[in-house]
């Protein structure tokens, strides 16, 4: 399936890098990555919604991948949740939002807050109204555990191995140029070392965000589905289900042999749970590879 680059305006002064899949007068799916990933981390499954007869965007979030890096530093989460905003304004029709992490906080919010985006469905992965502490922290914790970068990108799988010690490792590191930038002999994170303090913030002091998610998930009426790493230490089944019961239509799946990181950790088994939401709500026909 071919793939196309794009940019997109964000919130003002703000261009977003994107790759697009699919033919572009099929209903839209925007796809909106984690804190310290690019859009590369849906390519197999953007590239699968295509196949299925959906037009996949997946866009680098401000600050990451080759987006604006704005300054001053601006990664509050109505930063990100303005981005939002802008893109599903500037789509001629009102898109499916997956978002996981980061990219579903704002995807929430941007649905249900006013001014409202339109869509036509949210999934969510791995994120809800709230987070377990511990599982989120140690989030952040390896995001600032390399400020220096890496002297090469086997030193970076080494790193990755040791977060995430249930995923097989890779036989070539060489995917990793995706999600991180060579310079002066080093190789560092494709994001913007800025983001953390936002993120560290957060950790520090939930409640206000997670009351906002919470009255979010109370708002949401579109379709949503929740999607839970079965061995996630972010989203426990407690919180899953809290999420449930807040909003009216919302279904809850889980992605067995996948933690936080669903789709990287189990793709095969995350692509084929969302299509089959998808499904039920808009059958498509497959599309043949272009």
């Amino acid at each position: 399936m071919k793939r196309s680059e794009s940019v997109f305006d964000g919130a003002p002064g703000i261009r977003l890098a994107a790759d697009t899949f699919g033919d572009p007068h099929a209903p839209t799916v925007l796809l909106l990555h984690g804190g310290g990933q690019t859009r590369h981390a849906w390519q197999a499954t953007a590239t699968s919604l295509a196949h299925a007869g959906w037009h996949a965007i997946a866009v680098d979030l401000r600050g990451h991948g080759h987006s604006t890096r704005p300054q001053p530093p601006a990664y509050a989460i109505d930063h990100f949740v303005a981005d939002v905003r802008a893109l599903i304004a500037a789509l001629a029709h009102a898109p499916i939002v997956i978002g996981a992490s980061l990219g579903g906080i704002a995807g929430l919010l941007a649905l249900t807050e006013s001014p409202a985006a339109p869509a036509a469905g949210l999934i969510l992965v791995d994120v809800a109204h709230r987070f377990q502490p511990r599982g989120g922290s140690r989030i952040v914790n390896f995001m600032q555990a390399h400020p220096d970068g890496f002297a090469s990108l086997s030193d970076a799988a080494d790193a990755i191995a040791a977060y995430l010690p249930h995923r097989a490792r890779p036989r070539s590191s060489d995917g990793l140029r995706h999600n991180l930038r060579s310079a002066n002999g080093r190789w560092t994170w494709h994001w913007d070392p800025q983001i953390v303090t936002q993120a560290r913030q957060t950790m520090h002091d939930p409640a206000p965000l997670s009351d906002r998610l919470t009255e979010a998930a109370r708002k949401l009426r579109q379709p949503c589905l929740l999607v839970r790493g079965a061995e996630s230490d972010v989203l426990t089944p407690s919180i899953a289900h809290e999420f449930i019961e807040l909003a009216a239509a919302a279904t809850l799946t889980e992605v067995p042999r996948a933690a936080h990181m669903v789709a990287g950790d189990n793709n095969d088994a995350f692509t084929a749970a969302i299509c089959a939401w998808l499904h039920t709500l808009a059958p498509r026909p497959s599309h043949k590879p272009a």
